[in-house]
């Protein structure tokens, strides 16, 4: 796939994959993007995963034929991105590694071997001359591994922006972008906001018309549209107003006074997203969690503390930098109810919460005093 006169795609779609690092689930598949760049020298722009070698290799001699690439740039060591270096290496000898100084030592984990002998080490402003495309690194620690670089070509004004700016998806099956972004960004990157804004602040200072990242799209329009959502993520502000629900229900009584929220919610003009956390994608909850301003959560007392999906879901929230949003609290308990006590008190050492002064009690099934208290949540909520 041809992005420029200079600039080449040689990824690969996986279909194969059903959890993307063990855990996302990925039904539209992944890409695992690497570029060529053709120029008096001739750079290759990272690998791909490792069951894609032979896909890879010959998707970069399909396009030099019988040239040869000078340089390997490596910017993110991440086994989907760094597996098939050695390869590389193997096919093509003669070209030399460029990395940072952190990644050498992961190449020494994974394959034994640093490159010693044909290596170029790159920090933050360094640059390589392919000729008439000066390509200039950018150090990117913890976004979200702590030897990445990005690299940004004057010639093309393109940023080859590492993990930054991708999505989950194949580049062949349509998805919108945003919502799959989102997903993406909270659950792998989202702990590292400090380090995000940093790179958005050196990239700022660049004229950069293309984003190449290294999942998903290559982005060329709406530019500040996409740069403007990570700074929203990378700073935990409210993306847009609306209310998720999240709930874990044993006998089905609390999922009915999560619902009936959710109706009445809907019913005064909010926006409402609404997750069974056993049951629907765990992770799209968590990137909706970070989306809206206001959030509830609802489960039952279980084992003298709360069901263990709420607890993993609260945990996650708080393991990815979640701050400044308004939360409300459904509890149930046949006797001794505590779950709202327990969910308060995971979050009470978190950033700018608010926590909202009516608390919806259900002891065993909804009834007219329950109700009450979920039209009351619902005005404080509105």
């Amino acid at each position: 796939m041809e992005i420029s006169k200079d600039i080449v795609y040689v990824g690969v779609n996986d279909f194969e994959i059903d959890l993307f690092e063990g855990q996302y689930k990925v039904p539209d598949g992944m890409a695992y993007n690497s570029y060529i760049i053709l120029d008096e020298k001739i750079a290759v722009v990272d690998s791909v995963d490792k069951n894609f070698k032979d896909k890879w290799l010959s998707n970069i001699e399909e396009v030099l034929g019988q040239k040869h690439p000078d340089y390997l740039i490596v910017q993110h060591m991440e086994p989907d991105h760094s597996a098939n270096i050695l390869s590389f290496t193997e096919k093509y000898p003669e070209a030399v590694i460029v990395a940072s100084a952190k990644a050498f030592p992961m190449m020494k984990n994974f394959f034994g071997t640093d490159f010693s002998d044909k290596r170029i080490i790159v920090g933050e402003g360094d640059s390589l001359n392919l000729g008439k495309h000066n390509l200039t690194f950018l150090t990117a620690s913890m976004v979200h591994w702590p030897e990445v670089i990005v690299t940004y070509d004057e010639y093309e004004k393109a940023l080859f922006s590492a993990d930054a700016f991708g999505k989950f998806g194949a580049l062949d099956k349509e998805s919108e972008w945003t919502d799959e972004a989102r997903r993406y960004y909270i659950g792998i990157v989202g702990k590292y906001g400090v380090q995000v804004q940093a790179l958005l602040d050196k990239a700022k200072k660049a004229d950069i018309q293309k984003i190449l990242p290294l999942h998903g799209p290559v982005l060329t329009e709406k530019l500040g549209y996409y740069v403007s959502l990570y700074d929203k993520w990378s700073k935990y502000e409210v993306e847009e107003k609306g209310v998720l629900i999240a709930y874990t229900s044993i006998y089905g009584n609390t999922k009915k006074a999560a619902i009936l929220l959710k109706e009445k919610l809907e019913e005064a003009g909010q926006k409402v997203l609404i997750y069974d956390l056993a049951r629907d994608d765990f992770f799209e909850a968590v990137g909706n969690a970070f989306r809206f301003d206001r959030i509830v959560l609802a489960t039952t007392t279980y084992n003298g503390d709360i069901f263990p999906f709420m607890r993993t879901f609260i945990f996650a929230l708080i393991e990815r930098g979640f701050k400044n949003r308004k939360i409300a609290f459904i509890e149930n308990g046949s006797w001794g109810p505590i779950a709202a006590r327990k969910m308060k008190s995971m979050l009470e050492g978190v950033q700018g919460l608010e926590f909202a002064e009516n608390t919806v009690k259900i002891l065993s099934a909804l009834n007219d005093e329950s109700k009450e208290q979920i039209e009351k949540l619902k005005n404080e909520l509105i």
